[in-house]
């Protein structure tokens, strides 16, 4: 089986007895993929149509929590369902499953049949309908970074994560030798997630002892979503299969560099690159530059869509690599929007708040939300920044989840974009995070303070 397949393709495919689970599946808040395994024939009669899931898989926490405060589901209200309906344009094979077929659904109102607001994917899909009135469509790609680890998901857990020790034990960016010790791993994933019709550039090893970097050739908005969920779901599967562990926590140690999921973006008209003008010095149109000056002016605003957790502020470290301040460069990774491509039809902006822990839907609606707003505004883009964005007075990116929840509160761009239902569920789920971290007593608290407090 090789890419996705058309409705006819999977009939065909049940018949001939190749293909005998049908894996429906919704985007949770956390981006990962929730729902059942359909018998392949009870899927083609009659539930390709719709099937059906409680409402609180859009109102829990990663561990699966139910909190109250929540205006869209609770316990008050008895949590009903939503309906699930399947996106037949995202059936795929999943070819690290014998038989299995996979598709994306999209979540409605189970009286109305509209698509529930909050739902990841609704949420992008309102910011490229806003793009589409104007005349543009968005390309986009994403980076992921993780960890592998010599134990399985299941021995370290039994564990309670004591002994995580990396499948490298030494710093492998772009080092071969290192990454074949992974290739159990990375080639099978590299091989099916092509086969599943995700386009795969390429695999390599990043800055860190065990740290890989995945990448996915640059699509339309939604397909790079798509592609980042699955490829995230898949890397897990894949670990899981060959006996290790992976992990998408952004800062898993306080002495690693941490993981990010950089964010690249442009903007096309008629199948031309919008952001391209070749006699700007640099390349960038003036449409460029109003929607980079939007980035930066909204950066704040939209930052807990880029690092939704306690640990993703972890990350934001001097000399790291991951950016601390709001600060567009030319092709410096000190900065945390860097323009690459400058001067060819392939220039573009690359986010680099974003920790590989994102949402790829909610990051990349916020993103366009911004961008478009600073095309609204014919915002004037500031002179690019030279040097070490380290250093300087420009502004810092929020430090905490508390911050940054407080700035999406206070959006009224985002509120615009979105609507207040959105970002008021969204916040909740901020609070949430930070009221469970709040209730924990951490190892450094006690080894710190047991004696000598």
């Amino acid at each position: 089986m090789s890419g996705t397949l058309s409705f006819e393709d999977l009939k065909a495919r049940v018949e001939a007895g190749e293909v005998d689970t049908v894996l429906a599946c919704l985007v949770d808040m956390q981006g990962r993929l929730l729902g059942k395994r359909f018998h392949a024939k009870h899927f083609i009669a009659s539930a390709w149509e719709e099937t059906h899931c409680c409402n609180y898989l859009l109102a829990t926490d990663l561990a699966m929590a139910t909190p109250e405060g929540y205006a869209s589901t609770s316990w008050s209200a008895g949590y009903g369902d939503y309906v699930m309906k399947p996106d037949l344009s995202t059936l795929r094979p999943m070819p690290w499953l014998e038989g299995t077929v996979m598709v994306l659904c999209d979540v409605l109102d189970h009286h109305t049949h509209q698509d529930i607001p909050h739902s990841p994917r609704a949420i992008l899909k309102k910011q490229l309908k806003r793009l589409e009135a104007m005349g543009f469509d968005a390309m986009m790609a994403t980076e992921l970074e993780f960890f592998l680890f010599e134990k399985s998901f299941d021995e370290l857990r039994k564990e309670g994560y004591r002994e995580l020790a990396p499948l490298s034990g030494v710093n492998e960016d772009y080092h071969i030798l290192q990454t074949t010790k992974e290739e159990h791993v990375m080639r099978p994933l590299r091989n099916h997630l092509w086969d599943a019709g995700i386009p795969v550039e390429n695999t390599k090893g990043e800055a860190e002892t065990g740290q890989e970097e995945l990448n996915i050739k640059y699509a339309p908005a939604l397909n790079t979503a798509d592609y980042h969920t699955i490829a995230k779901h898949a890397t897990k599967e894949i670990a899981w299969q060959q006996g290790r562990a992976v992990t998408f926590l952004p800062k898993w140690s306080a002495d690693k560099v941490g993981s990010s999921s950089h964010v690249h973006q442009s903007l096309w008209k008629d199948g031309k690159p919008a952001f391209y003008d070749p006699e700007d010095e640099l390349g960038m149109s003036a449409l460029m530059k109003s929607y980079v000056a939007g980035l930066l002016k909204y950066a704040a605003d939209y930052t807990y869509f880029l690092a939704p957790y306690i640990n993703s502020y972890k990350r934001f470290q001097k000399g790291s690599f991951a950016p601390t301040r709001i600060i567009w460069s030319i092709d410096n990774r000190t900065a945390g929007y860097r323009l690459c491509g400058d001067g060819s039809k392939a220039v573009r902006i690359e986010c680099r708040v974003g920790g590989s822990d994102i949402n790829p839907y909610l990051a990349m609606a916020a993103l366009l939300a911004a961008g478009i707003k600073g095309v609204e505004e014919g915002l004037e883009l500031e002179p690019p920044f030279k040097g070490d964005a380290y250093e300087g007075e420009s502004a810092h990116i929020p430090h905490t989840l508390r911050d940054a929840r407080a700035a999406l509160l206070a959006s009224d761009m985002l509120r615009a974009a979105m609507g207040d239902d959105v970002i008021e569920h969204y916040a909740r789920a901020a609070e949430w995070e930070i009221e469970e971290f709040n209730r924990v007593v951490t190892d450094y608290e006690v080894t710190r303070g047991f004696e000598l407090a």
